[in-house]
């Protein structure tokens, strides 16, 4: 630590006769041991009767910081590098055993009060005048402040040096949950040390920022494991069944889009959390394609079909080239409206003012679209197997549809035209 420079105005020691130092300095002991007794009388936290180098430690204290300001009145001079360091030192250990530095400042200022009544009670024997004894007290209080600087960077550095070396391992833990081959025991392990308790079920929540400004990090809780720095953020949600765990989310989470993969046991089966997040993935690649609704939380088991429906889109895009045919005989500009305007009629059984709601439109235009759609498909709109085919099919030819650009549509897929399976993750 680096020596101490004050403006002369902030040393009220250089005010003090030099003389008190050497009146004072026999008295350093005596007044040390009475404050080392009353702090320990008076303040429970450094009551340690049977931790006798602990009493040790804090005599030293008391008698480093007493010891000091005294050389400071003898020369204003005096290096603070050594006393620094040591209530540096004293503040770090205070975070270590996770303590505030609340108890530390007690004993310090009734550490003060005990010398300033020393000085007072030899003030009348030594011929100091009130003045210095004005002096003196203020003194002490600055020093105070001093000491109490050094100790709260150590306590800081302490705190920091944890907290960073906890987030290091939840990192690591997060890692290793998502790989799906570690076994039960490293995750314990790794685990314990994160102090991060494995709960029965969890779940992962994969999240992509919708590009609102500013920018605001997703407030989750401490219990939910987070990384917001990977190429594609997710959060590991314990219990995430429980009372009040699905609003949580959906609070912290408002600023992003994100899906929730379904609940797993994290030690049954090293792949399962894996696995949660892989369909996670899945549903958040299609709520960012506008394919299923992103305002609010994607959960994904509620979209079960969907998802079946997009592992397998090489044999949908085959029956799609056939069943979907017929809009490649109105204009581009006009497919992706018919096609979304037709797969929520399929959804809502063909309730014109739920599916304006849906779409956001007015429910005559849905009505006239549906003659449109009518004139184009036929009776096969009614037929309850082919209308289960138009639905699988509209949800794989929309998918490759980006959601923004509605006036350049691709033409339905020829049958060659065909997007590969996604190998599961």
């Amino acid at each position: 630590m680096a020596s101490l420079h004050l403006a002369d105005d902030r040393q009220p020691w250089r005010n003090v006769p030099r003389r008190i130092a050497e009146e004072f300095r026999p008295l350093v002991p005596t007044v040390a041991a009475e404050a080392v007794a009353a702090i320990r009388r008076q303040i429970p936290e450094y009551a340690r009767p049977a931790d006798p180098k602990y009493a040790e430690v804090l005599r030293d204290a008391v008698e480093k910081a007493i010891g000091h300001f005294i050389d400071l009145i003898a020369d204003p001079d005096t290096p603070w590098d050594e006393a620094l360091e040591f209530f540096r030192e004293i503040g770090y250990g205070e975070a270590k055993e996770g303590r505030t530095l609340d108890p530390w400042d007690t004993a310090l200022r009734l550490g003060a009060r005990m010398a300033i009544r020393t000085f007072g009670e030899h003030a009348d024997r030594l011929d100091i005048s009130r003045q210095t004894l004005g002096h003196l007290a203020e003194a002490v209080f600055a020093y105070l402040e001093i000491l109490s600087a050094a100790a709260v960077r150590g306590h800081t550095e302490a705190t920091a040096r944890a907290a960073g070396e906890l987030h290091k391992r939840r990192r690591r833990l997060i890692e290793l949950l998502l790989t799906g081959t570690a076994s039960p025991q490293a995750v314990t392990d790794l685990a314990r040390l994160a102090h991060w308790p494995v709960p029965r079920t969890l779940c992962v929540v994969a999240f992509h920022e919708r590009g609102q400004s500013p920018f605001r990090p997703p407030a989750l809780p401490p219990d939910v494991l987070v990384d917001i720095d990977r190429s594609d953020p997710c959060a590991i949600v314990p219990d995430p069944d429980g009372p009040g765990r699905r609003a949580m989310l959906a609070t912290a989470l408002r600023d992003w889009v994100a899906a929730v993969g379904p609940t797993v046991d994290p030690m049954a089966d090293p792949s399962h959390t894996a696995r949660s997040l892989h369909w996670a993935r899945e549903a958040l690649a299609l709520a960012r394609r506008g394919l299923l609704p992103a305002d609010d939380l994607v959960i994904a088991a509620d979209h079960m079909p969907v998802l079946t429906i997009m592992r397998s889109r090489e044999l949908v895009l085959l029956v799609a080239a056939h069943r979907l045919k017929p809009l490649q005989s109105v204009r581009p500009s006009q497919r992706v409206r018919l096609a979304r305007t037709l797969l929520e009629c399929l959804r809502c059984g063909f309730n014109a003012t739920e599916v304006a709601a849906r779409l956001q439109v007015h429910p005559q235009t849905v009505r006239y679209r549906l003659h449109q759609l009518h004139d184009l498909f036929g009776d096969i709109l009614h037929d309850p197997e082919r209308r289960l085919e138009l639905e699988m099919a509209l949800h794989a030819w929309l998918a490759r549809s980006p959601p923004h650009d509605h006036d350049e549509p691709p033409a339905p897929p020829a049958e060659a035209d065909v997007i590969p399976l996604t190998p599961l993750r």
